[in-house]
């Protein structure tokens, strides 16, 4: 990973490679223009990326009075947010007001109409998880991607916004003044097509413009060291969810190393913990399903598939994974977004590392190979005989939809770019702004969990296949996102704007990379675009106190007002000896979470009410003294929670075993619940499992604390 200083000089190196470039574009520009009809249009504003950031930006700059072109390189507008991503990740609804708020309220409007429910009554439909839409609610948080489609497409039509579709960047130059920092001018197609505007905005999953303009960028990991981190960099110890089953052979012939590693297995990996590397967290497609006979279409075959492909997953089945490896979130018309979960499922993990960089053929080629990969995984879910029979059953309900990407037989072209290049400016969004370290100059607020998605699969120490890289931290209140993260630094570029590829640690992205908050971003940008314009300055300069109040009067969010989210409960403060849920040993596709209180630590593992019988945790205390000590179960109650929680202790004095049946649904326990009194030598065992459960289980924390008078003495 480029330190700070290479970066430094790689920036400089890019910038004056640029402005060399840009001389001869500019000294041929004449040629260059007479190649495209479109050439030489001048603008205000030049978006480039017509991602929901892009026309979010597009719409500001519009109600701002300025000239404006949104360039999208594909024939489709909005992202990720018509590309699949139906189920909107959120954190804290409070923290999204502007031009996001109306896109989430017009989906609202969109469904009130009764044309929009052909395969689905409207109140036979009910969204869940954190997009739960309340009762009175004018915004609504799931939706079909022809519905955010359609948002968007009268978005443009209404606001009469210029799009140019199918064009892409010409990366091998853009053309810049010689001045430091340089200026833009224009920025060229490769049909030839140039467009010129006094400010540009890169509105790109992957940060083109900003790379050839010159600006300083990282991809990867940072070292935890580099900004005073703890969960950037290899994260084996946070790789608790998404997880394979222990035990699993790497190798093509089980037991044999001389055979080789099953694909897609990194022989290089894991690394030093907590040290950077080159890795990007995994992609995939966030598929829209329905199980509607009348408008499926069956999971196919793939041409070119290769068995060898899922062997891990076969594996991990017979090894006991026994539910479709997929969170499958309803949407309306009987229709998911189709997402990620367990050890092996839709991300391709480790199959993205050049994506970022890589030239526009090799992306494509990317892109195809995860589109095989996964319509792989599907067929093999619905039809191979390892796979077991309840799994084959329910995948095989679903397939494509057919009124959805009707080009693609239900598939969408937009893969989920997690993250790929991101801006190295003179503020870099961390971890610690995440946690509570507030900025001076915020633009807009983020608020959902530090979240990676896996990174790399590697064969730990014992010779077994593991997953590295899904962290998923959260626990803390909407924090707010400076505005120098979205500018390039000082001496770089005075007229660009970044608001997705934005200056961030790996981490601190992972808690900012959510669609409602690259269109706040896009909207904030577009609106330093217009005061830069009309103080006739850089954007770096641009006075922060008027840009605020323009924010506000058009309903950006720029402070979270409401009650700050409770911390959990830091270990140290309790008596006796306490173990964690982040110190125990867990098997089973357990979920991280931390929206409940109280908890201990910063979250707690909850079994998705699912998968009974194969969640389990089991905590190990190592105790000071031989002695006697009560043994508290805690946890954060909850209505939902199970009333049955089945939880076990094993005493190493004598072995002797007693079984507990513990309500975690009782409020009136306050999260804490006595398991009894038992004799110890050295260490106390304690199990708990979700078998035979009837709600969510809940794996926080355990605390033994010594009997006053048979042990030693309490703190």
């Amino acid at each position: 990973m480029p330190s700070p200083r290479t970066n430094r000089i790689v920036r400089i190196v890019l910038t004056f490679a640029v402005i060399a470039t840009s001389t001869v574009f500019e000294s041929n520009r004449h040629c260059a223009f007479a190649q495209s009809p479109e050439a030489d249009r001048q603008y205000d504003l030049v978006i480039y990326g017509g991602t929901s950031s892009g026309i979010a930006a597009a719409v500001a700059a519009k109600r701002n009075g300025l000239s404006v072109v949104v360039i999208e390189p594909t024939d489709r507008v909005g992202g990720l947010t018509t590309g699949g991503l139906g189920q909107t990740d959120i954190g804290n609804k409070s923290a999204i007001g502007g031009i996001a708020r109306e896109f989430y309220e017009a989906i609202a409007h969109h469904y009130q109409d009764p044309k929009a429910w052909k395969w689905q009554r409207p109140n036979d439909y009910r969204s869940g998880g954190q997009s739960r839409t309340s009762t009175g609610e004018s915004a609504m948080w799931t939706f079909e991607p022809s519905a955010a489609l359609a948002v968007y497409q009268q978005w443009i039509k209404r606001d009469d916004i210029e799009v140019i579709y199918g064009q892409r960047l010409d990366r091998s130059a853009v053309m810049m003044t010689r001045s430091r920092p340089a200026r833009i001018l224009a920025i060229k197609m490769e049909s030839g097509a140039t467009y010129r505007g006094k400010m540009f905005i890169d509105a790109t999953y992957e940060g083109d413009l900003m790379a050839t303009a010159g600006v300083s960028f990282t991809v990867g990991r940072e070292a935890n060291s580099e900004y005073g981190e703890t969960l950037n960099g290899v994260q084996t110890k946070h790789a608790r969810s998404h997880q394979l089953k222990r035990g699993i052979d790497p190798y093509v012939e089980p037991g044999d190393p001389s055979s080789g590693l099953l694909p897609h297995i990194d022989p290089n990996g894991p690394g030093e913990e907590g040290e950077g590397d080159h890795r990007v967290q995994a992609y995939c497609f966030r598929m829209c399903l329905t199980d509607h006979p009348d408008n499926r279409i069956p999971f196919a075959k793939p041409d070119g598939y290769d068995e060898r492909w899922y062997e891990l997953m076969l594996r991990n089945f017979e090894a006991g994974e026994n539910s479709p490896p997929w969170i499958n979130s309803s949407m309306p018309n009987r229709k998911t977004d189709t997402n990620n979960r367990t050890g092996f499922s839709t991300d391709f993990i480790g199959q993205n590392y050049d994506y970022p960089e890589a030239s526009y053929e090799r992306r494509e080629s990317i892109v195809e190979q995860h589109r095989l990969y996964q319509q792989g995984l599907m067929w093999t879910l619905a039809n191979h005989p390892r796979v077991p029979e309840n799994v084959r059953r329910e995948v095989s309900r679903w397939g494509m939809c057919k009124d959805e990407f009707v080009d693609g037989n239900g598939w969408q072209d937009q893969l989920y770019i997690r993250e790929a290049r991101r801006m190295v400016s003179d503020y870099v969004m961390t971890q610690k702004n995440c946690q509570g370290e507030a900025v001076d100059d915020p633009i807009g607020l983020a608020a959902y969990t530090m979240d990676s998605h896996n990174q790399q699969r590697y064969v730990d120490q014992a010779g077994h296949v593991r997953n590295e890289g899904d962290v998923q931290v959260g626990g803390f209140s909407p924090y707010g996102i400076s505005y120098r993260s979205i500018v390039p630094a000082r001496d770089e570029v005075s007229n660009l704007l970044v608001p997705v590829c934005l200056s961030a640690s790996h981490i601190a992205f992972g808690s900012i990379r959510m669609e409602p908050v690259f269109m706040v971003l896009g909207q904030s940008a577009a609106t330093a675009a217009a005061q830069a314009i009309e103080s006739k300055t850089t954007v770096q300069q641009v006075d922060y106190a008027t840009l605020a109040e323009k924010l506000r009067n058009d309903n950006q969010v720029l402070q979270y007002t409401g009650p700050p989210k409770a911390q959990g409960i830091d270990a140290k403060e309790l008596n006796g000896v306490v173990v964690d849920n982040t110190q125990a040993k867990s098997e089973g596709p357990w979920i991280a979470s931390s929206s409940s209180v109280p908890r201990v630590g910063s979250d707690y593992f909850h079994d998705n009410n699912d998968n009974r019988g194969e969640c389990n945790v089991t905590y190990t205390a190592k105790l000071p003294s031989a002695g006697r000590y009560q043994i508290n179960l805690l946890w954060p109650p909850h209505s939902n929670r199970s009333t049955q929680t089945k939880v076990t202790v094993t005493s190493d004095r004598d072995d002797r075993v007693k079984t507990i049946l513990v309500n975690q649904r009782d409020g009136n326990s306050k999260g804490r619940v006595t398991l009894g009194s038992f004799e110890f030598d050295q260490q106390a065992i304690v199990t708990l499992s979700n078998e035979g459960a009837d709600g969510y289980v809940i794996a926080d924390a355990i605390q033994c604390v010594p009997q006053a008078g048979e042990g030693p003495a309490s703190e």
